[in-house]
């Protein structure tokens, strides 16, 4: 049996008893119900992942950076170099990105996994588990063949539960690959039905004539898939960091520990992942709105609602990382306030 195939058979629906529970005991703390607004909501959600209430607060949150190249590159939808990829891979491991700084502030590790760089990482902190040297130019056919996205994901699954091993209770998604922004709106649009146009967005910030040409990329790969099975749209235009992620988050679901959900990668992966396993979306939580269009989609197609909304799209996990005190807050308040009861508080 592979590893996907026994991660797929673990995953269970979230106990609906423990999120009674939790939303008995919002009713019961010493606040008005509902004050503490999308806090609660995440309170019960934790609590239904974790199979009781309270739920555990987190205490070791860990980040995982999954990072690839993508063969669309040649096609010109971004005008940064292929290279930065592997340079920033490298200066994570080595500390110097924007993730290991949030991270650092919020007390979170930092995994960073070469996934699918097309050149060496250069530094002795990456996780060497490439599976291809960047994929193939989904403009010109799959971008990956089922061999490869089925190691991808195992990647991400081997990960995920080296994590929960060694002590994480709180996985978050992080990425990294030049270009990939192009085949998450490709996913997005595929699996949700959207046009190219409501899903594609400007990634690194390009100009007018590279999104008309990205759109197009887009629309006409994302055109050969719809209605295809899940990991045929995620061979047919999606990357190897995405594979690996679709794998962390199914992974999660199967261990029972929340997983915050970063930008439009992580969210394109999300939904390749729900595919293959509807029940795994409940174990997630949804760290920020990204400002690519197309994570919006979905998170809408996914039913998540995102924590915070603050127009980033830089990835790496991010937007991701600021919401670990959120999710610690709410788990927080269920275990530590004090009920109407039990502090002599008269109700309403």
């Amino acid at each position: 049996m592979s590893l996907l195939t026994t991660t797929l058979s673990s995953i269970r629906a979230t106990s609906q008893a423990a999120a009674q529970a939790a939303l008995e005991r919002q009713l019961a703390l010493t606040k008005p119900p509902g004050s503490l607004g999308a806090l609660e909501d995440l309170g019960v959600r934790l609590s239904a992942v974790a199979g009781a209430c309270p739920p555990p607060i987190p205490a070791r949150p860990a980040v995982a950076v999954f990072a690839g190249d993508h063969g669309v590159h040649a096609r010109g939808v971004t005008p940064w170099p292929q290279e930065v990829t592997a340079q920033m891979v490298a200066n994570m491991a080595e500390g110097g990105a924007a993730v290991n700084a949030l991270a650092r502030q919020v007390g979170a590790s930092v995994t960073v996994v070469d996934v699918g760089v097309a050149g060496p990482c250069g530094s002795d902190g990456v996780l060497d588990c490439n599976v291809a040297r960047g994929t193939a130019d989904l403009s010109a056919g799959p971008a990956m063949t089922r061999g490869e996205v089925l190691a991808a994901i195992e990647v991400g699954i081997s990960v995920a539960d080296d994590l929960v091993d060694g002590g994480a209770d709180l996985l978050v998604t992080g990425d990294m690959g030049i270009a990939n922004t192009t085949p998450a709106a490709a996913l997005v649009a595929a699996l949700t039905g959207t046009t190219a146009e409501v899903v594609t967005g400007r990634g690194t910030g390009i100009d007018d004539a590279t999104l008309a040409l990205k759109t197009q990329v887009v629309a006409e790969a994302a055109d050969r898939l719809r209605g295809a099975e899940p990991l045929d749209v995620l061979a047919g235009v999606g990357g190897l960091e995405h594979a690996a992620l679709a794998g962390f988050l199914l992974a999660g679901a199967a261990r029972r520990v929340p997983v915050l959900v970063d930008g439009l990668i992580a969210v394109s992966a999300a939904l390749v992942a729900a595919a293959l396993a509807p029940d795994a979306a409940d174990h997630w939580v949804a760290g920020h709105r990204s400002a690519e269009p197309g994570a919006s989609v979905g998170l809408d197609h996914l039913g998540l609602v995102p924590l915070l909304d603050m127009g980033l799209r830089l990835g790496e996990g991010s937007g991701a990382v600021l919401a670990i005190p959120l999710v610690q807050c709410a788990a927080r308040v269920l275990d530590e306030m004090a009920t109407f009861d039990a502090a002599g508080v008269t109700e309403k």
